[in-house]
């Protein structure tokens, strides 16, 4: 499927959470269970907060879905763009899937998930721009933190993650998160 005709798909398949794997590779994933939607609204909503008061850019949530250079299709759990990167996009084209990699992705792992692959999701979000990323396993008490060209850096049992780079100022509190329900 083309950008368009993946987009249609999705549309007409609203129920459903769908990514595209860059050799085209449709793949549908189970909805959060209750404790992992909770843990991803606490994220979402830290890192929109933030962003509302930083200012320099947005922050977007899990049904956010992005088309990266390589041609995969990928919906972080919480993502942030500089709003100067999103001045060349048509108010129809934002009504779409953006051809952007966001600058900043969280991951939140959830009980389906399986670390190898959710690993090798941040490499690829990293691959095709995103400048930080952090990979969140609550069951572990460990944040993965990912930067271009460097590998990742393990944390665990932090009681908060504090950004840099595009997203400097940033602080993500986890005793919500590590607690959860």
């Amino acid at each position: 499927m083309d950008d368009d005709e993946y987009f249609e798909f999705c549309a007409k398949n609203s129920e459903l959470h769908i990514e595209r794997e860059a050799n085209g590779e449709i793949i549908i994933m189970p909805p959060t269970g209750f404790e992992t939607g909770y843990r991803n609204n606490e994220v979402s909503g830290q890192l929109r907060n933030w962003a509302r008061v930083d200012g320099r850019g947005i922050a977007l949530d899990s049904n956010t879905e992005y088309v990266l250079p390589n041609g995969a299709a990928r919906a972080p759990d919480a993502s942030w763009v500089l709003k100067g990167r999103l001045a060349v996009f048509t108010k129809d084209q934002k009504k779409r899937f953006l051809p952007i990699c966001p600058d900043f992705v969280i991951e939140l792992m959830s009980p389906t998930d399986r670390l190898r692959g959710v690993k090798a999701k941040m490499r690829e979000w990293m691959e095709n721009g995103a400048a930080l990323g952090w990979l969140i396993d609550p069951d572990a008490r460990t944040v993965h933190v990912y930067r271009p060209h460097r590998e990742p850096e393990a944390l665990a049992d932090i009681d908060h993650l504090e950004g840099e780079g595009p997203v400097a100022g940033f602080r993500l509190e986890l005793s919500d998160i590590w607690r959860g329900l």
